[in-house]
């Protein structure tokens, strides 16, 4: 389907010469005479370009500008101006516009903006649509997270799903590394399949070759029957292998040689049984120095590390903290109209704390919150340990670059990005941001005003 664009200009001529040119080149042309015009047709039609004179009687080009990027993010718009200053063309790249162009202008100039134009509409188009995507996709499993970090994360999750690579996942304890797995397992051509997800540190060394490969009856004390293993158990979908460092040596000789033919025989019996399964291991400890202190064995560790996934702690990605908070609120408080669910002063001893647990840490927080029968999480349904720390963002990993820093502008930047942070989390009510941000509203404005923030 070729692209529509819309032109407007008060002039019929150019009017008529951009709708030549544009559908000489392939594109869908519509034009409007005025802004009023061209509003109407906005509103009852998409367009993926929009051409728009800036000088024009009643509406202007950027009157015209506020109000398609009120109707729309979906339309790129591209501004034409007949003067020599270049004040007003600039003023509406900063509102939006795509670019601009003075008249009078060479034809293949026209031709290349607009297709520039739709190449980087389409661009950001596919971006929203993976965003998208991945939004829906990363709650499976519960993860949560709209930080770059976790972005990237989802990105390579969707990447990683559909291939059979054995991957490892890499973080610490509470990162959320069996969600990761989940993840993946149901973005991929077995989400339809067994998941299987064993803590291989929970398992007593004695029984975990059984656990693993299962048992034919009689074969040790106890086994009074025939028994399937996590492998053929997971057969056909995905095992989770959880703190795979804990595997002892004499194991992971067995497991390499299951990886290596994909086949498993079961303790005590004499039948080959193949198997179908996708390997994903986690670790929160350190593989590569425990293969060089022979501790892991280095050939199971390459087949193990095909594709490596690490997930950031929490500290690392502060910005999803609002969010998960909210998540959890609703899952243990079962509201979902959670606008006002947590004081500013909590929120901000819970955006200070290092969380050295974690996801799982802010989970048992709400929780613990919910269940006191707290409608609204404040200072007193923290913990104790954890409103007693020194909000002191980090305190411990705080370096002077060895070229130094500019540190009013560091703590400018800090500043802005919770401001930015605030009026996100309240949908842009600044009374709101600044109740979370512990400010009086005159302050709130002021540093908006002194951050250069402006918003209606």
């Amino acid at each position: 389907m070729s692209a529509q664009i819309l032109i407007v200009d008060d002039e019929l001529s150019m009017r008529e010469f951009l709708s030549i040119l544009l559908e000489r080149e392939g594109y869908t042309p519509s034009t409007a005479a005025n802004g009023f015009d061209a509003i109407k047709m906005l509103e009852k039609q998409d367009f993926d370009l929009v051409i728009s004179d800036i000088n024009m009687p009643g509406l202007n080009g950027l009157g015209l500008l506020e109000k398609i990027k009120s109707i729309t993010t979906q339309t790129a718009v591209l501004m034409i101006t007949a003067f020599s200053t270049t004040e007003q063309a600039v003023e509406a790249m900063k509102f939006g516009a795509y670019d601009y162009i003075s008249k009078p202008f060479k034809v293949d100039e026209i031709k290349l903006l607009v297709r520039n134009a739709l190449e980087k509409q389409q661009l950001i188009l596919e971006n929203n649509r993976l965003k998208s995507q991945l939004h829906n996709s990363h709650y499976c499993g519960g993860l949560v997270g709209k930080s770059s970090k976790m972005l990237d994360l989802f990105s390579t999750i969707q990447k990683v799903a559909t291939s059979s690579a054995t991957i490892l996942i890499c973080g610490e304890s509470g990162t959320g590394k069996e969600l990761v797995a989940k993840a993946i397992h149901c973005n991929s051509d077995r989400c339809n399949k067994p998941f299987i997800a064993v803590n291989c540190g929970a398992i007593p060394e004695t029984l975990m070759e059984s656990e693993f490969f299962g048992h034919a009856k009689g074969s040790f004390t106890g086994a009074v029957a025939d028994r399937s293993g996590l492998f053929e158990q997971a057969n056909g979908g995905t095992l989770f292998l959880d703190e795979i460092g804990e595997v002892p040596l004499l194991l992971q000789a067995k497991l390499l040689r299951v990886l290596q033919e994909r086949e498993v025989r079961r303790v005590g019996g004499g039948d080959v049984r193949k198997i179908d399964v996708r390997i994903i291991t986690a670790t929160n400890r350190d593989l590569e120095k425990q293969v060089r202190e022979g501790l892991f064995r280095e050939d199971l560790f390459y087949r193990l590390n095909v594709i490596q996934l690490t997930i950031p702690p929490l500290r690392e990605r502060e910005e999803d903290i609002p969010l998960l908070l909210e998540h959890f609120y609703k899952k243990y408080s079962g509201i979902q109209q959670s606008h006002d669910f947590i004081s500013g002063e909590a929120l901000s001893i819970l955006m200070n704390y290092r969380f050295p647990g974690n996801v799982r840490e802010l989970e048992n927080i709400v929780e613990r919150g919910v269940a006191l029968g707290a409608r609204k999480i404040t200072t007193d349904s923290l913990p104790h340990n954890v409103v007693s720390k020194p909000c002191t963002p980090c305190s411990d990993q705080i370096e002077i670059p060895p070229d130094g820093l500019d540190l009013e502008k560091y703590l400018d930047e800090i500043e802005r990005k919770y401001l930015l942070m605030a009026l996100e989390r309240s949908g842009g009510v600044r009374k709101h941001a600044a109740e979370l941000l512990g400010m009086t509203f005159r302050s709130f404005r002021y540093k908006l005003s002194k951050h250069g923030v402006e918003i209606d």
